[in-house]
């Protein structure tokens, strides 16, 4: 009867320790629900404060808004966040070529951009009042840069309409099966082409290009990559788009 008991005893036992172990296997699996509309916001103020602090770290303007800044610095009556919609609107027409249809969510998109805009306009208005020491300078770039990959990686994910300069990189992923991270680095590198041959061409010297730009250019793909990756062990996105 001992045998019997301390047996029944230690079948129990292993019962138990093998429901703890499942409980804490589907714990770990569980992740948080955002709304895709509180995310979209969040990722157009940190993004655009990260185009910002970037160029005011002196390390060079970030890919995404190289292009409208080197109009904004040749044309300097018309403000960065202007030329950026300006730019967006054209990427959005892009790729409604690219899709040879009307596509009225990238409309949503337009109006996105616009709003990152004037957000950029609003950031330039109280980031030149920070401290311009070297060391404060590294650490604008440093989380500039941080902010920007969050910010891609979380436009990615919220089940919205995102800003053009982040959507056009996404959706010629998807038109032409080539790896995102792969477009991205290869969008970042012509804009800042442009941007270098028009500041070159008509100022006379290149503008708004940095060591900063360069690094972002090359690795900015992948690190939000790596940044996506973990958001997709840890969250779930669902908007009124969908659920």
């Amino acid at each position: 009867m001992f045998f019997i008991k301390e047996e029944r005893g230690f079948i129990m036992s292993s019962i138990d320790s093998a429901i703890d172990l499942n409980a804490g296997s589907v714990s770990e699996n569980v992740k948080t629900t955002l709304r895709g509309e509180l995310v979209l916001a969040f990722a157009v103020i940190i993004n655009s404060l990260g185009v910002v602090l970037m160029l005011y770290s002196g390390t060079g303007i970030s890919a995404i808004s190289s292009v409208p800044y080197a109009f904004s610095e040749v044309f300097p009556k018309i403000t960065l966040g202007t030329f950026t919609y300006m730019f967006q609107g054209l990427l959005v027409l892009s790729l409604m070529i690219l899709r040879k249809k009307f596509v009225p969510s990238y409309l949503f998109s337009f109006v996105v951009g616009f709003i990152f805009g004037e957000c950029i306009d609003m950031h330039n208005m109280w980031v030149p009042m920070l401290p311009t020491a070297i060391g404060f300078r590294v650490m604008y770039f440093i989380i500039s840069y941080c902010l920007i990959s969050l910010g891609i990686a979380l436009s990615n994910r919220c089940k919205l309409p995102i800003i053009p300069t982040d959507l056009f990189p996404r959706e010629l992923a998807d038109i032409t099966g080539v790896a995102y991270s792969r477009i991205k680095i290869s969008f970042d590198v012509i804009c800042l082409a442009v941007t270098a041959c028009l500041t070159g061409l008509i100022l006379g010297h290149v503008k708004g290009l940095g060591i900063g730009t360069v690094v972002a250019a090359f690795t900015m793909g992948k690190a939000i990559g790596l940044v996506g990756r973990w958001l997709d062990k840890k969250f779930d996105f669902v908007s009124f788009m969908k659920k």
